[in-house]
């Protein structure tokens, strides 16, 4: 089964806590703060693994949570960082934001990686807040949270040659016969319910991808039939093998079925419409396929078309359609190389959010803001010392100024990152 989209959460660990320690050694009096500092949270990773080929596993798993870092210890020793949680995709896995819609990364090549959730930074232990007038401060800090991020995957099959055309028109015997992969072969529309890949080997030196696409009918970009599910995959693809039905076995008329083919993949995409084309007459080894050939390969030499006859079930004109494939493939990749693929590269960190005065009711307000959140989610407020710190750095991040410019009443709660203060102003 191809599972081609998923959504998953990815949670990047916390950091651990630095602590309040003091040096406890023989001979040692007042041997000052040694509390460690946390270790940072593990990241998340997405990379690609060549051995896979759908999205299955993320239809049972959906939330990836890197571990947290470790606490600080006595000693100042730093606590371990939490291990990078490495998540596995396919080749051809294209990450979008869920909540913005933004297309982050677009992960083709085997060991690429993607950071998608940075680790939180471990908090700092006593040691850092010792001066010359508090040389034995019980202040420290709290791991902050690691980044979370909702991510859309979608995959786009990676596969040099598409093979288009309405169903039945034999894409699916075509396929069988130039490589080994067995699709489901039968005369009823729908046969094909998802793209099939095979591999061509035409030489030790040549071989290339190629993808049967099915699902195709008159109205696919709109969602008629399977297209809708399907047509991202041709982005990939640098050519196209157009397969039509020269026996017209169903009473269509195989110029009509190249024209509406046609106008469905341009109204998809555009760029997808302008892909080099072959055109493939298909089932030769019925008579009146070979009654039909010469009017049909006229038409297509008046739209300079490139036609090549033969039979997907004998294997007839086969090989010669399969060595142009190839040619052209190496006439593409010559004249548009493939870019370098980055191997690894990280998501930028969200923008930093300003501070706001939010009025939750009458005697009740919130202050959000970057700075000030991460101001109170650091801070530990169980000692004097931690309370009156966290209290200064909420001063010099401006948040009395901000409050009392918002006219917010003395003795009014004020709710910062899940903390609930009292506001008394100076």
């Amino acid at each position: 089964m191809l599972i081609d989209e998923a959504k998953i959460t990815v949670q990047g660990g916390a950091g651990g806590d630095g602590i309040v320690a003091f040096r406890r050694e023989k001979y040692v009096p007042r041997g000052g703060p040694a509390g460690g500092d946390g270790g940072r949270g593990g990241n998340v990773l997405l990379r690609v693994d060549g051995h896979l080929r759908t999205l299955l596993d993320f239809t049972y798993k959906h939330k990836f949570a890197a571990p947290r870092g470790a606490h600080g210890g006595g000693k100042r020793m730093t606590g371990h960082r939490g291990e990078d949680l490495v998540v596995r995709v396919p080749p051809g896995t294209v990450v979008y934001d869920e909540d913005t819609g933004d297309r982050l990364a677009d992960l083709v090549a085997p060991g690429q990686t993607l950071l998608v959730a940075r680790g939180g930074a471990g908090g700092r232990g006593n040691p850092h807040f010792a001066t010359s007038t508090r040389q034995a401060p019980r202040i420290h800090e709290r791991g902050l949270p690691g980044e979370a991020r909702h991510l859309r995957l979608e995959l786009r099959l990676l596969a040099e040659v598409g093979l288009v055309g309405l169903p039945n028109a034999g894409k699916s015997t075509l396929l069988s016969r130039i490589s080994k992969a067995r699709p489901e072969i039968a005369a009823y529309p729908f046969t094909t319910l998802q793209p099939q890949l095979g591999v061509v080997r035409l030489n030790p030196e040549t071989e290339f991808v190629v993808a049967d696409l099915p699902g195709l009918i008159e109205g696919a970009h709109q969602g008629a039939g399977l297209g809708d599910q399907f047509l991202r995959h041709i982005r990939r693809t640098r050519l196209l093998i157009h397969v039509l039905d020269a026996a017209g076995v169903e009473g269509r008329d195989p110029r009509e079925d190249f024209a509406t083919l046609n106008a469905e993949l341009a109204a998809y995409d555009p760029v997808v419409g302008a892909l080099p084309q072959v055109v493939a007459l298909n089932k030769l080894d019925l008579p009146v396929a070979r009654e039909n050939l010469p009017a049909l390969q006229e038409y297509f030499s008046e739209q300079r078309r490139q036609v090549f006859a033969l039979s997907g079930a004998t294997g007839e004109g086969v090989q010669e359609l399969m060595a142009e494939t190839a040619r052209q493939l190496q006439a593409l990749e010559d004249a548009q190389p493939q870019p370098e693929v980055e191997m690894y590269a990280e998501l930028p960190p969200g923008t930093p959010e300003p501070l706001e005065i939010v009025r939750l009711g009458e005697m009740e307000f919130e202050a959000r803001g970057t700075e000030v959140e991460k101001i109170a989610r650091q801070s530990d407020l169980s000692s004097r010392d931690g309370s009156a710190h966290y209290q200064e750095l909420l001063k010099r991040a401006g948040l009395f100024r901000a409050l009392g410019q918002a006219g917010v009443p003395p003795g009014a709660t004020v709710k910062i990152a899940g903390q609930e203060l009292e506001y008394w102003p100076d």
